[in-house]
C-alpha cells in the first residue's frame, strides 16, 4: 500500500495530572502530540504506512520525540533535524463547567523556522497517494505558510489526494496575517476539507446558521449550506466533512459528524460522551478515520461512521494519540456501546 504523508509540528505536551489547575500542579505528565503527527499515529495504528514530515531539534528531547513516533510505526525518513528547540504546549484539563486551557510555547521552535527549499517535496512524495496538512501549520509563521503552499501545489501537480483539517487556532495567528488572508489560497488545492463550525467561519468566512454549540444544539442540516458554499468556492473539493460537537460541559459532549459529496448530506450516529477522559486530538482521530475509510474503499456513510466511532473512542484515552484498535472501532460502529470487559 502506498504511503500517507502528513506535515506539521510535533510538540512536547505537558499536562496537569488529575484535573489539577496550573496553580496546583507540582508536576506535569509529559508526552508528545500535534495535529498532523496525531493523524499519522492513528493511521499507522490501523495498519496504514505513514510518513511524518517535520523539523525536530537535534538534542535529547528531539531524539525522544523521534523514538516515540517510531514506536508507533510512523515513518520519520523526512523529519529534518535542526533548530534550537521543540515547541511545547501546556494543558489544563477542564472538568464539568470549568473549561480546559491550552498555553502554547512554540515561538522560535525548530519547525516554525523552516524555510522554503529545505524540504525536497519530490522525494517526500515518491510512492505517496495522500497528503494531509492542517490550518495549524500556516498559523505558525509566514515561512511555514509558504512551505505549506509549496507542498500543496506539488502534491496537486503529482495527482496526490490532498486533505486539510481547517483547525483554526486563535492564539497562533499572531505574525501579522489572519487566517482569512492565508487559508483560502491553500484550501483551493484540497480534495477533502474537514472542520467544524468555528473553523469554517474564522478561516473561510462561512457561517453555520441556526446552531448554538455552547448550548449543545448542533443541527446537522445547518451544515448542508456551509458545505455547499465551500464546494462552490473551492471547486477542487470532492467532499466536505464537518464534526458536530455539542458542548454540554467540559466533561460531557455530544459527538457526531456530517459528510457532503456535492449531492447528499450523510450524517453519523450521535454519541453521548458523558465522562470525557481527554478530548485533545479528537478531531485528528476523526480525520485519520476519514482517510482510512476512503483509502480502504468504504462507502461514504461507512467512512463517516468509522471516523466518528474512532474519534469517540479517542475521548477515552489520555494523550494526543488515538490508540484505539480497528477491532474496537468496528465494535462501536456495530452498535455495541456496552464497554464490557473482554475476557
Amino acid at each position: 500500500m502506498d504511503k500517507i504523508i502528513t506535515f506539521g509540528e510535533i510538540m512536547l505536551r505537558l499536562a496537569t495530572p488529575e484535573y489539577q489547575r496550573f496553580s496546583q500542579a507540582s508536576n506535569f505528565r509529559a508526552s508528545f502530540g500535534g495535529g498532523e503527527a496525531n493523524v499519522a499515529v492513528s493511521l499507522s495504528n490501523f495498519g496504514i504506512p505513514t510518513e511524518f514530515v517535520s523539523r525536530i531539534p537535534n538534542n535529547d528531547i528531539g531524539d525522544t520525540c523521534m523514538k516515540e513516533l517510531q514506536k508507533h510505526g510512523v515513518g520519520t525518513h523526512h523529519v529534518l533535524r535542526g533548530g534550537e528547540r521543540l515547541g511545547i504546549y501546556f494543558l489544563e484539563t477542564g472538568a464539568v463547567n470549568r473549561a480546559g486551557k491550552v498555553i502554547y510555547d512554540r515561538s522560535g521552535s525548530a519547525f516554525s523556522e523552516l524555510k522554503k527549499g529545505m524540504i525536497d517535496w519530490d522525494k517526500v512524495f515518491e510512492d505517496a497517494t495522500w497528503f494531509h496538512w492542517t490550518g495549524i501549520t500556516p498559523a505558525l509563521s509566514q515561512s511555514a505558510a509558504e512551505i505549506c503552499r509549496e507542498a500543496v501545489k506539488k502534491a496537486s501537480e503529482k495527482g496526490i489526494t490532498v486533505s486539510c483539517d481547517l483547525n483554526y487556532r486563535n492564539k497562533l495567528w499572531n505574525y501579522g496575517k489572519t487566517a482569512k488572508e492565508i487559508m483560502p489560497d491553500l484550501v483551493a488545492g484540497c480534495d477533502i476539507i474537514m472542520g467544524n463550525e468555528e473553523d469554517a467561519e474564522k478561516s473561510l468566512g462561512i457561517k453555520a446558521e441556526d446552531t448554538d454549540v455552547m448550548a449543545g444544539d448542533v443541527k446537522a442540516e445547518a451544515y448542508r449550506s456551509v458545505s455547499a458554499q465551500i464546494m462552490k468556492r473551492f471547486p477542487k473539493a470532492k467532499k466536505v466533512i464537518t464534526t458536530l460537537r455539542g458542548s454540554v460541559s467540559a466533561s460531557h459532549n455530544t459527538w457526531s459528524g456530517v459528510l457532503y459529496d456535492g449531492k447528499t448530506l450523510f450524517k453519523a450516529p450521535e454519541f453521548n460522551i458523558t465522562h470525557i477522559v481527554d478530548r485533545i486530538g479528537g478531531g485528528d482521530a476523526f480525520m485519520a478515520g476519514l482517510i482510512y475509510g476512503m483509502i480502504t474503499g468504504l462507502d461514504d456513510q461507512k467512512v463517516l461512521d468509522f471516523a466518528t466511532a474512532a474519534s469517540c473512542l479517542k475521548h477515552t484515552i489520555h494523550g494526543d494519540f488515538n490508540l484505539a484498535t480497528l477491532e474496537e472501532v468496528e465494535t462501536l460502529m456495530s452498535g455495541d456501546k456496552s464497554g464490557r470487559v473482554k475476557r
